[in-house]
């Protein structure tokens, strides 16, 4: 008796709904899995190559430099996209200041309206993934659960009619009544877990990002990087020359 109650024998009582709602379960927890791992990647990486990656551009002693750095050093593109950004946008604004895209706007609301939407579509790209992570933490219970009441209706069924309860006749059901709370737990955990983990770790990226920002924007805009002793000239000198 012993020998048959695995998990064979209880997917041999199952029926079209049971395997169904299995193999649903075992999609979820897959696609979960693999967007777990991913990011887990992407963030591993660009955990690794952040610091380097910031203090090679503001070592360098030229914009061009700093960006060809940054470009190296950031294998995400987190920091060095805003930075190409934020440099052709302040570039396009010189370029055009008295007429087309620059007329009547200021380089520093230029350079900060266009990095705003860069940050935006980057917190976005980021944080791809998520909402299926939520989506699979909330609605796996409820799938196992599903498969918990159609086992229960199972056993139900089987002691109809009956004039004594056989054991052969319930366990089945209820064994895969309770293999399907599992599996939905199984797949609802790691799903949860890992939504809040990388909701944190995308918060600290949003912080950072938003202070290269306005370190950049400042240099952008002045051509002094505030608070710090490097300065790169490019764009300060240009402006100088433009103004002189």
């Amino acid at each position: 008796m012993q020998s048959q109650m695995g998990i064979a024998h209880f997917w041999s009582q199952g029926d079209l709904v049971t395997h169904s709602t299995a193999f649903i379960l075992a999609l979820l927890s897959l696609a979960s899995w693999t967007v777990i791992l991913s990011k887990l990647m992407s963030a591993w990486r660009a955990s690794r190559s952040q610091e380097r990656a910031l203090n090679s551009f503001w070592s360098a002693n030229s914009l061009p430099e700093a960006l060809e750095a940054l470009r190296r050093d950031d294998p995400s593109g987190i920091f060095a996209g805003l930075a190409l950004t934020g440099a052709h946008s302040a570039q396009a604004h010189q370029q055009n200041a008295a007429r087309g895209i620059g007329a009547g706007v200021n380089a520093s609301e230029f350079v900060t309206r266009s990095m705003r939407s860069h940050i935006v579509n980057t917190q976005a790209r980021i944080e791809r993934g998520q909402t299926f992570l939520a989506s699979v933490g909330s609605t796996a219970p409820f799938i196992g659960l599903f498969g918990t009441v159609w086992g229960i209706y199972h056993a139900l069924v089987g002691l109809s009619g009956a004039t004594q309860v056989v054991l052969d006749k319930v366990a089945g059901p209820v064994g895969e009544a309770l293999i399907m709370t599992a599996a939905g737990l199984f797949v609802a955990i790691p799903a949860v877990l890992a939504y809040n983990a990388f909701t944190r770790a995308n918060r600290l990226v949003a912080v950072q990002l938003d202070g290269f920002a306005h370190d950049l924007h400042a240099y952008l805009t002045t051509g002094v990087r505030v608070g710090g002793s490097v300065n790169l000239v490019d764009i300060g000198a240009a402006r100088a020359s433009r103004q002189g």
